[in-house]
């Protein structure tokens, strides 16, 4: 009976080795698999994600600047017209020591000198606060804050230097399959996808086929190939809700996403689509308002030679460079919000190459 050695085991036990390898359950795609499979997907996002924050804080950074021309440009005018006001009082106060005018004229012109110190000091506080608003943005190579000096001036010409920065160009070249937004979305439906096949797999009965060499501990002459445990391990559960849901779910996880995808892009486009008529129409306005500009100095021109010669009074002098000056405000101001316009085209576009 001893010499049939397999149905014996020695004193010392067996050694054994081998090998396990699925054949239902696991052979396509399984937990390790899929996790790895996502993070090389992960990547993608992660660039599509960083290529956004990019975009964000260039475009905070630029809104902060032209912020920063608009305070300075209203700074300048009402340095203008402060200087202008102060001119016109002394003139006016000559004209009344000589008789000339009316001594409640010195009031009215005293007036408006004070209206425009105010307005003066107003926009000086203005830009100090737009330059340290900048300054955020300023940054050494080794992480030491800057500070605009307050001698600095922006740009004054930033209708060249902001589509020509931020590449706003060949806007009819974009290709939205390159957009950031919309690989973030395709990566994140990959993944669902990856999570998808493994619910399916999910489904699959566990069917382990194994292999294992015996042998005894510390024999060394064996070599006996054919001593071998051959194995099989299958398992199979009788209701299969937990695995049907959790695909279910995975379906409905990508169908929405894909939803979302479709929405995004649509939305990127008339997005686009509107920018470049507000553009369009900020672009007119600016020429109506210039015309005015114009119309309105040519006015208060005017006013002032008829003034000279005693046919006009300082309050439609006032009337007329009140009305300039608001004109001349709001050149600034569409002017302001054509840059912001520009650069809500570049943050929609998100290309911070």
């Amino acid at each position: 009976m001893y010499l049939n050695p397999e149905n014996t085991v020695p004193n010392n036990g067996l050694t054994s080795f081998g090998i396990a390898v699925p054949i239902g359950q696991g052979l396509l795609i399984n937990q390790r698999m899929a996790d790895l499979r996502k993070a090389k997907i992960a990547q993608n996002l992660n660039q599509a994600e960083r290529t956004l924050q990019a975009t964000e804080v260039l475009f905070e950074a630029a809104i902060s600047y032209t912020a920063w021309k608009r305070s300075f440009d209203e700074l300048k005018l009402y340095e203008n017209y402060f200087k202008n006001a102060e001119i016109r009082y002394k003139g006016i106060s000559k004209l009344i020591e000589q008789g000339d005018k009316p001594a409640i004229d010195s009031i009215e012109a005293g007036i408006v000198v004070k209206t425009r110190q105010l307005n003066l000091e107003q926009a000086r506080l203005k830009v100090r606060k737009a330059q340290l608003e900048l300054s955020n943005y300023l940054w050494l190579e080794n992480n030491i804050p800057l500070e605009l000096k307050e001698n600095l001036i922006p740009d004054a010409n930033l209708a060249f230097q902001i589509p020509q920065a931020f590449q706003l160009h060949n806007l009819a070249e974009i290709n939205l399959d390159n957009h950031p937004k919309i690989k973030a979305l395709d990566a994140k439906i990959n993944m669902l996808k990856i999570d998808k096949q493994l619910k399916s797999n999910n489904l699959l009965p566990k069917l382990n086929l194994s292999y294992n060499y015996l042998s005894e501990p510390g024999f060394t002459n064996s070599g006996r190939i054919e001593d071998y445990k051959i194995g099989l391990n299958f398992e199979f559960p009788l209701f299969l809700r937990k695995e049907r849901a959790g695909l279910k779910l995975a379906k409905l996880k990508i169908q929405d996403s894909e939803y979302g995808l479709l929405f995004e892009r649509k939305s990127i486009e008339n997005k686009l689509k509107a920018q470049q008529q507000e553009l369009q129409s900020l672009e007119k306005q600016q020429n109506y308002n210039n015309n005015l500009v114009k119309d309105f100095n040519t006015l208060l021109t005017a006013e002032d030679k008829l003034f000279e010669m005693g046919e006009s009074s300082l309050f439609v002098i006032n009337s007329r460079e009140n009305a300039l000056v608001s004109s001349q405000l709001n050149k600034i101001l569409l002017e302001n919000t054509y840059f912001n316009a520009l650069l809500n085209l570049f943050k929609t576009i998100a290309n911070p190459n």
